[in-house]
């Protein structure tokens, strides 16, 4: 019994607090200069039961290139280069477009993975099991020091990469966004024209606010 006892204590030793998770995960983020990965998204809108799932292919480039280029239902890009924001609609041939500046560009989710954040000055960090696939991963509950879009979140970190492979966003209107990340991939050179959209002479271009835009950036926190 007591070298059970022992092994115990010893194992309890060496876990984690919740600061060390966050601060380590945050080093992993600061050092990572580029992710591709597969992507699964599922919105909760808090007005209807079915959820919305969609899925494709993530990238980013520090300090400010990313790219999220829909494959399924529909195909569809939202791209941020240099202070402009493109939402691409191959389907419907129309193509949303807004600037803003660097400095007033905020994206909750890009903010976490590039390791912009400092997790324990901007949250009140805890651990909360919730259910996962992966259970070699730490679980833990951001709420915001400051008010803002989201109640709180829920991230999944790797314990073996230190990287995010969940993180599940709860909105003030009772509504939450869940993106799902595999096959990543850091620190490799992306081709340029990764980051170049390219549209056919025919699509329409619109730089005013639209319904359609405001109800597709409702539920997506990237934007």
């Amino acid at each position: 019994m007591k070298p059970i006892i022992g092994l115990l204590l010893s194992l309890l030793s060496f876990s984690l607090t919740v600061e060390e998770v966050a601060l380590k995960a945050e080093k992993k983020l600061r050092s990572v200069q580029s992710i591709q990965a597969n992507f699964h998204q599922i919105y909760y809108p808090s007005s209807v039961s079915t959820p919305l799932k969609e899925k494709g292919k993530f990238y980013f480039k520090k300090p400010d290139l990313m790219k999220w280029e829909y494959k399924d239902p529909e195909e569809k890009i939202f791209l941020y280069k240099e202070g402009v924001f493109l939402f691409y609609f191959p389907e419907d041939k129309e193509l949303f477009q807004s600037s803003s500046p660097k400095e007033k560009y905020e994206s909750e989710i890009l903010s976490l993975l590039s390791g912009q954040k400092r997790l324990t000055d901007d949250y009140l960090i805890e651990f909360s099991p919730f259910p996962s696939e992966n259970q070699k991963s730490w679980k833990l509950k951001l709420t915001p020091k400051e008010e803002n879009d989201y109640t709180h979140i829920l991230l999944e970190i790797d314990e073996k990469t230190w990287l995010i492979r969940k993180a599940i966003f709860f909105d003030w209107a009772g509504s939450k966004s869940e993106f799902q990340f595999s096959q990543i991939k850091t620190n490799i050179r992306f081709p340029q024209k990764v980051f170049e959209l390219k549209v056919p002479s025919d699509v329409e271009i619109i730089k005013a606010e639209s319904p359609r835009k405001n109800e597709y950036v409702q539920q997506n926190p990237h934007i």
